[in-house]
């Protein structure tokens, strides 16, 4: 299927490693030209060049604190000056801190608020002017499977995951008069670096090995395995393409059926 991608200009947050990364990959390699950012602007420069030797398109990396809001202006100016505007925004960040709530403190809270929900809120509010003068805009938020069903000990993601697909929802309203569409993407158990570091916190508070970590989460889906981040890059590509022209205000799993809730 052509997913009608090829010369679309998208700004992909968080695009180093990870979901962001696959996210980018795959775009890429359907013919839009990426911007992708990191807080580290070497890592960023080197996450595109091998995005764009892997697609042979076009990705430019470009230096972001997605938690500070005058480097999220930054960008995505940076982003449509480089790219003659933007067609799809892709929002994302590293995941917030783990910890029960006994844990976490104020500081924690207010650093999660910034990261994982104000990040959602600036990059759209910046890159509205750009996306209402383009004919197919989309905007997808990634998320977490904990939109659906709190993960231990990941209160924060528990707390302003949900509040992200409740922004998703909101301005999937507001906005679909206007023709741009805003949908939410919420990944399971896939391989991820994040993931790595999260079993082996568990691995150390429970005295057990990674290995152990990783065959319980195994089990825990109905697949049988934990997903790769090409695989959710791929359903991200579709959501911000011509071929999902008529979803908007959905907020879709990739959790090998993880998730049971309805």
């Amino acid at each position: 299927m052509d997913l009608g991608l090829r010369g679309r200009r998208a700004l992909v947050l968080a695009g180093t490693s990870g979901l962001g990364l696959g996210t980018a990959q795959v775009l890429a390699g359907e013919g839009a030209e990426v911007v992708l950012c990191g807080r580290d602007g070497e890592r960023a420069a080197a996450a595109a060049a091998a995005v764009s030797e892997a697609s042979g398109g076009r990705a430019i990396g470009l230096q972001a604190d997605v938690s500070r809001s005058e480097d999220v202006e930054r960008l995505v100016a940076q982003s449509a000056e480089r790219l003659g505007g933007l067609d799809v925004l892709v929002t994302n960040a590293g995941g917030p801190r783990p910890g029960t709530f006994d844990q976490l403190d104020d500081d924690a809270w207010s650093g999660a608020v910034e990261l994982t929900l104000m990040s959602v809120v600036r990059s759209v509010r910046a890159a509205l002017p750009h996306l209402r003068r383009s004919s197919g805009a989309a905007v997808l938020a990634l998320a977490s499977s904990s939109v659906k069903a709190p993960i231990p000990n990941l209160i924060l993601s528990n707390v302003l995951r949900p509040a992200v697909q409740a922004l998703v929802k909101s301005l999937s309203l507001e906005l679909a008069g206007e023709g741009i569409r805003v949908n939410c993407l919420s990944p399971g158990r896939v391989l991820t670096p994040r993931i790595l570091r999260l079993d082996e916190a568990r691995a150390a508070s429970e005295g057990t090995s990674v290995e152990a970590v990783r065959q319980a989460s195994v089990r825990s889906v109905p697949l049988g395995r934990l997903g790769d981040v090409e695989e959710f890059g791929r359903v991200a590509a579709f959501l911000v393409s011509d071929a999902a022209s008529y979803m908007t205000g959905t907020s879709v799993l990739v959790d090998g059926g993880m998730v049971r809730c309805l």
